[in-house]
């Protein structure tokens, strides 16, 4: 009975130290017999392999497709300098306010087609707003929901129908069906930005969280550049709105070979499809591990939650009274107002556009630097970060508005 226990002891030493590549890290898979947990089955297939980093890279591509969708209405509804002949006399109709109208300045946009001024002036506003109302809902409802049905599913679903309705917006006939496509793409986009940043983090180990994270936020502000530089080349809206979601058809070809998230399958028990993709990314990356065994769940199974609805914010529970959500809404809030008011500043509309973009991308490094050091982290990074723009926000009240006019 001793040697049978003995041989028993033997073959599951010799089975736990096999999947960690022979003597590869045997403290870590000794400390689980009967299997490894997801951070040591990372270990051994990669946490950032060849085959991650090509994964994270379609995932980041597509955040500037997401980026470009986020500002279309920055350049395509650009209101250009106008002139109403017989102004003392009010038009008794849109009709014959058009008959007046005459634009003096060549730009091709929603405004000069459907004749968006004076009295329909706020319809530019409106498009604008059911976009960003559409991101609102996308991301209160496509978090639970690939919590529930899955990251991938959810991800090439909404991308798919991202792209038919930026088609739609290129080539509406009418100011509401392209003010309708505004409403979904703004869904669509919303959500999939949410669940593209979650698949950038469960491809990779722990250790390259921040990274990932941070180059989804840098991309997505190169992608609010090369959207300017877009425009310039491409100035008639309708081709502008065309080229600039055309690259989703590219992305939506690319993202279908991503796998299904290997930390989602596990926290929702289907333990044998998080080995095979586990295996998979493993023999893409050159580390084989067929043998590779993840710890059985033997409780029920994982609630794996990745986002918090927008109610639960101002709700007074402990778990829901969170800090980090409602920081998210209001630094959102603040940062489209700044970047949708780049058309309003003087000079070239397209330089402004890209220059939101660009001056974004010193922070990101310096992002990854704190939060990696153990004496700054994510809260004190954040604290301060905030503070610093929320006070330079406040410093712009003192500029006086008439700053350019005063040095012509």
């Amino acid at each position: 009975m001793t040697q049978s226990r003995t041989r028993k002891r033997a073959r599951i030493t010799h089975s736990s130290l096999s999947l960690c590549g022979g003597d590869a890290k045997p403290r870590s898979c000794l400390s689980a017999p009967f299997g490894m947990d997801l951070e040591e089955a990372l270990q051994v297939v990669g946490e950032f392999g060849p085959y991650q980093k090509r994964a994270v890279a379609i995932l980041l591509l597509t955040q500037v497709y997401m980026a470009c969708q986020s500002m279309l209405i920055v350049l395509i509804g650009s209101t250009p300098h106008y002139r109403i002949e017989q102004q003392d006399v009010v038009p008794s109709s849109q009709q014959e306010l058009i008959q007046r109208v005459t634009f003096t300045e060549d730009i091709d946009s929603i405004v000069t087609e459907w004749f968006l001024i004076k009295q329909q002036a706020y319809k530019v506003s409106l498009a604008g707003s059911l976009f960003f109302a559409g991101l609102l809902v996308g991301n209160i409802v496509f978090g639970p929901l690939s919590d529930r049905i899955g990251r991938r599913p959810v991800y090439l679903t909404g991308l798919f129908f991202e792209v038919i309705f930026g088609y739609v917006t290129a080539f509406a006939p009418s100011y509401e069906v392209f003010a309708v496509s505004r409403l979904l793409v703004g869904l669509m986009n919303g959500g999939i930005g949410l669940v593209c940043f979650v698949l950038t983090q469960e491809y990779v180990g722990k250790s390259y969280w921040a990274m990932t994270g941070t180059l989804t936020s840098m991309t997505f502000a190169i992608g609010i550049a090369l959207f300017g530089a877009l425009g310039y080349f491409i100035q008639p809206w309708r081709s502008l709105a065309a080229a600039a979601n055309s690259s989703g058809v590219l992305f939506f070809l690319l993202s279908v070979t991503l796998p299904e998230s290997p930390r989602w399958l596990y926290c929702q028990g289907q333990t044998q499809q998080a080995e095979e993709v586990l295996r998979y990314i493993g023999l893409r990356n050159g580390n084989a591990a067929n043998n590779l065994v993840l710890q059985r769940i033997t409780t029920a199974k994982v609630v794996y939650h990745t986002t918090i609805s927008v109610f639960s914010i101002f709700s007074n529970s402990t778990e829901r009274n969170a800090t980090s959500p409602r920081s998210q809404y209001a630094c959102s809030l603040v940062y489209y107002g700044l970047t949708l008011g780049a058309s309003e500043m003087s000079g070239s509309r397209y330089m402004n556009v890209a220059m939101y973009g660009l001056v974004e991308l010193p922070a990101y490094p310096l992002c990854i630097y704190f939060i990696n050091k153990h004496w700054a982290g994510r809260r004190k990074s954040m604290a301060s970060f905030l503070c610093l723009a929320g006070s330079a926000c406040l410093c712009t009240m003192f500029i006086p508005e008439n700053t350019a006019e005063e040095g012509r």
